[in-house]
């Protein structure tokens, strides 16, 4: 792990997946069929589709692939019928581990999700068992060569943020969920590309860490899991010291 700090975390469980281009896509198409289903193809009035058209330039996804993504989501291409499910579960050490999956099989997910938490050291949990130590809100992260910390607290804070914290090289702004798709409109419409953005579980109470060895098996289980062809994000509430261990280079 990399430290307590959430844009360093933020970093490292995701690292395995931005270094997979075929992920990434996979994550996003299911995203676009979903928000296509629910509000339609038109992104003027499908706010959703069009903060998820946003993500998808940023990250080069062939035009094709978006097209395809939804017209399954309006049913004019044949596709496969996803869920959304949220996993809970318990890692080393006791660090809360919530899973967000996106799936055309509920038992195949299910399944591979407990595994992968008992292989290495945890325990999934049941519904409703974590929820209390996270906040499920909008989140953008910004480096700061990209935008002064003026200039961004006036235009997040006029569009509905909560908080404009600083994470250490980036700015982490937090929003309601009723706020994200005006944020990613508004950063869009200023030339502010988010280094990330997501509607995320923010935990609310940290579990400290203090051993390398518990640090490291939960960046494994945590790696695991972004891992896994269904799952869209991992987010887990470790509290680990800056150079507990070491970054990998």
């Amino acid at each position: 792990m990399s430290g307590h700090s959430k844009w360093a975390t933020t970093k490292h469980h995701k690292a395995l997946i931005d270094a997979k281009k075929g992920k990434i896509f996979s994550v996003l198409s299911k995203e676009l069929t979903l928000a296509a289903r629910s509000g339609g193809k038109d992104a003027d009035s499908n706010p959703r589709l069009r903060t998820l058209l946003l993500k998808a330039k940023a990250a080069n996804m062939p035009s094709d692939n978006v097209e395809r993504a939804i017209l399954k989501g309006t049913g004019e291409l044949p596709g496969a019928e996803y869920l959304e499910i949220l996993y809970e579960g318990y890692g080393p050490g006791g660090v809360g581990i919530m899973v967000t999956v996106t799936t055309d099989n509920k038992n195949r997910s299910a399944s591979e999700v407990r595994s992968t938490f008992t292989r290495h050291g945890g325990n999934l949990a049941g519904p409703g068992s974590l929820t209390r130590f996270f906040n499920k809100q909008g989140q953008f992260f910004i480096s700061k060569e990209k935008v002064t910390e003026d200039k961004l607290m006036e235009l997040a804070l006029d569009k509905g943020a909560d908080d404009v914290k600083t994470e250490g090289g980036a700015f982490e702004v937090l929003c309601p969920i009723g706020a994200f798709d005006k944020l990613a409109q508004a950063f869009a419409d200023a030339e502010i590309q988010p280094d990330e953005s997501e509607i995320a579980y923010i935990p609310t109470t940290l579990i400290p860490v203090s051993e390398a060895d518990v640090a490291r098996k939960i960046g494994t289980l945590v790696s695991a899991l972004d891992e896994l062809e269904d799952v869209q994000n991992v987010y887990s509430n470790e509290d680990v010291p800056e150079g507990l261990v070491p970054d990998e280079e």
